[in-house]
């Protein structure tokens, strides 16, 4: 037997929505955080650190540290743990301090 941890509590999600990682579909459930949404599709890290360009996903989960910081759409520096996931958002990994622009 196969258990989940849904099932474990007895949820019953709505209906599956798309979300896109760097351009790839990922699949979602209503109440899921963006960062919840990666985990279930293996999608560990989704920026990189301003020196040395080291991978960082989630670390804390609850939104006290900056590990989880995303460019989600169009807009970077947001934190993926907190963030809902909703249909259509487009996420995309951020690199170093997500203000390339301004080239500080």
């Amino acid at each position: 037997m196969t258990r989940t941890p849904a099932g474990l509590v007895g949820a019953k999600p709505g209906p599956p929505f798309e979300i896109t990682f760097d351009g790839r579909t990922v699949t979602a459930l209503p109440g899921q955080t963006l960062a919840a949404a990666l985990w279930s599709a293996g999608i560990l890290a989704w920026r990189t650190t301003r020196d040395g360009g080291r991978p960082r996903g989630a670390f804390c989960g609850i939104g006290q540290c900056f590990d989880c910081l995303a460019t989600v759409n169009g807009r970077p520096n947001r934190r993926a743990c907190l963030i809902p996931a909703r249909p259509g958002d487009r996420v995309t990994t951020q690199e170093g301090h997500g203000h390339a622009e301004l080239a500080v």
